[in-house]
C-alpha cells in the first residue's frame, strides 16, 4: 500500500504538467474572442496567434530530446514549469500582437517537452503491473486541463481586458508543478543509465520503500546491456526501426483523424450545424470537454486489465462511425434542429472514443516501446511528428471545409481510421504487463528473425 500511494503520488505531481499542456491548448478557444477585439485582428492574424503555440510545440520537440536524456527527466520538467510560468506571465501582459505569437511560442516550447517528458518520467518510476493507469494520468490531466481552460474562459469574459487573466492563470499550475518537482526523485533507470548506483538505490527506496533494490538495479541494469550513448544512429538501428515507425505511426493516427479540430473548432463546428449564439455553442464544447474527462477515468481503469489494443480498436471504430454519421448528417442537409441534433451526439460518441483510446495509449505506447538510453531521444521524434501532424491538421481544416465541405472533410478523417485499425492490427505491439526490458528484448528478437 505505502508503494502504490507513493508512486501514485509522485506521478500526480509529474501529471501537473499535462494539465498546463492542456490548459494552455484550450484557453485559446475563449480568449481569441476577445484578442481579436483588443487590435482588430485579421483571419490570418488570428489563426497564427492560436497555432504559434504548435510551432513552439515543434521546436520544443526538435532540440529538448536529447536533453532529457543528458540532463534527466527531473531537471528538465523543472525547467519546462519555468518556461510555462514565464510564458503565461508574458502572455497577459503583452503589448502587440506579435509578442503575444512570441510568448505564445514560448508556452508551446514548454508544451513540446512536457508532452514525452512527463510520460516518460511516470513510465520509468512505475511498476509494470500499474504502469498503464499512471502514465495516462498525464493524459487525464491533459483533458481536465482543457475543461479548465473553457471554465476560465467563461469566468473571465465579462471582464474588460479579460483574456489577459485567462492567460495569467496558467502561471497558478506551473508554480505548483515547480514546487512538486522539487521534492521528487530522478528516475533509476536514468540514474543507472549515468552510473549513479548510489542515488538509483536512494531513489527506488523513496518510490516503492521496502523493496529488493539490489534485484530491482540488477534488473534495469540487465535490459542495458546493449544500450549505448544516445544518437540519432542507434535510434535509426535495423532492431529499432520498427518501433521507431510504431510511434511516428500511432502520432499521426491521433492527429490525423482529426481530434485537435474537436479542440480548437468545435464552436465553429456547431454553428455550421446551426447554432446561432455563441453561447450555446460554447456551453456544447464545455461538455465535451467534461465528457473527454469522464472517459479519459474509463480508459485508466480498463488500460491494465484489457490491455492496449483492444481499447485502440474499440475507439477507432467508435470514432470511424461517429465521423461517418456526422458527414452524413452534412451531406444530407436536413432540418436545423436534427443537424443539431446529430453533430452533438456524434462528436460527443467521437470524443469519448477518443479519450478511451488513441488519447490516452498513443502517449503511453511511445513511453513502453524504446530502450531507457535513447528513450528520450525516440519519444522527441514521435513528439515532434504529433505536433507536426498536428500543425498541418489545424492550419488545413477549415480551408478543406470551405474547397471539400464539411460532410467531405469528416470522412477523411474516418478513411484515416480505417487504415488506422489496420496499421494497429498489424504493427503495434501489446504492451500490457511487461518490463520495459522484455519489450525491448521482443525488438530484438523480431530483428534477428528476419
Amino acid at each position: 500500500m505505502q508503494q502504490t500511494s507513493s508512486v501514485r503520488l509522485i506521478s500526480a505531481i509529474a501529471a501537473v504538467g499535462g494539465l498546463l499542456f492542456g490548459y494552455d491548448t484550450g484557453v485559446i478557444s475563449g480568449a481569441l474572442l476577445f484578442i481579436k477585439e483588443t487590435w482588430t485582428l485579421s483571419a490570418f492574424e488570428q489563426g497564427w496567434i492560436v497555432s504559434s503555440v504548435l510551432v513552439g510545440a515543434i521546436l520544443g520537440a526538435v532540440f529538448s530530446g536529447n536533453l532529457t536524456d543528458r540532463l534527466g527527466r527531473k531537471r528538465i520538467i523543472l525547467l519546462t514549469a519555468m518556461a510555462f510560468f514565464a510564458g503565461s506571465l508574458a502572455t497577459a501582459l503583452a503589448r502587440s500582437p506579435l509578442e503575444l505569437m512570441l510568448y505564445r511560442g514560448l508556452i508551446g516550447f514548454a508544451i513540446g517537452i512536457a508532452s514525452y517528458t512527463v510520460p516518460l518520467y511516470i513510465s520509468e518510476i512505475a511498476p509494470d503491473d500499474k504502469r498503464g493507469a499512471l502514465v495516462s494520468l498525464n493524459q487525464l490531466a491533459i483533458t481536465v486541463g482543457i475543461v479548465l481552460s473553457y471554465l476560465i474562459d467563461g469566468a473571465f469574459a465579462q471582464i474588460e481586458h479579460g483574456w489577459r487573466y485567462m492567460m495569467g492563470v496558467g502561471v497558478v499550475p506551473a508554480l505548483l508543478l515547480a514546487a512538486g518537482m522539487l521534492f521528487v526523485p530522478e528516475t533509476p533507470r536514468w540514474l543507472i543509465s549515468r552510473s549513479r548506483t548510489d542515488q538509483a538505490k536512494e531513489a527506488l527506496c523513496r518510490i516503492y520503500g521496502n523493496c529488493d533494490v539490489n534485484g530491482e538495479i540488477e534488473k534495469i541494469r540487465g535490459g542495458m546491456l546493449h544500450e549505448e550513448q544516445s544518437s540519432f544512429r542507434e535510434l535509426t538501428a535495423g532492431w529499432m526501426r520498427p518501433a521507431l515507425l510504431v510511434g511516428i505511426g500511432l502520432m499521426f493516427i491521433q492527429q490525423a483523424t482529426g481530434i485537435n479540430t474537436i479542440i480548437y473548432y468545435a464552436p465553429t463546428i456547431f454553428q455550421l450545424s446551426g447554432f446561432e449564439s455563441e453561447v450555446s455553442a460554447i456551453s456544447a464544447t464545455v461538455g465535451i470537454g467534461i465528457i473527454n474527462v469522464l472517459m479519459t477515468i474509463v480508459s485508466i481503469r480498463l488500460l491494465d486489465r484489457l490491455g492496449r489494443k483492444p481499447l485502440l480498436y474499440i475507439g477507432l471504430w467508435g470514432m470511424i462511425i461517429s465521423l461517418l454519421v456526422l458527414g452524413g448528417a452534412f451531406f444530407s442537409g436536413g432540418s436545423g434542429g436534427m443537424l443539431k441534433i446529430v453533430s452533438v451526439a456524434s462528436l460527443l460518441v467521437y470524443v469519448a472514443a477518443f479519450a478511451v483510446s488513441l488519447g490516452p495509449i498513443c502517449w503511453l505506447v511511445i513511453s513502453e516501446i524504446y530502450p531507457t538510453q535513447i528513450r528520450g531521444l525516440a519519444m522527441s521524434v514521435a513528439t515532434l511528428a504529433n505536433w507536426s501532424f498536428n500543425l498541418i491538421v489545424a492550419l488545413t481544416f477549415l480551408p478543406l471545409i470551405e474547397f471539400l465541405g464539411t460532410a467531405y472533410t469528416f470522412w477523411g478523417f474516418a478513411l484515416v481510421g480505417f487504415w488506422a485499425l489496420w496499421f494497429c492490427r498489424v504493427k503495434v505491439p501489446e504492451t500490457k504487463g511487461r518490463s520495459l526490458e522484455e519489450i525491448e528484448n521482443s525488438w530484438r528478437q523480431a530483428n534477428k528473425s528476419r
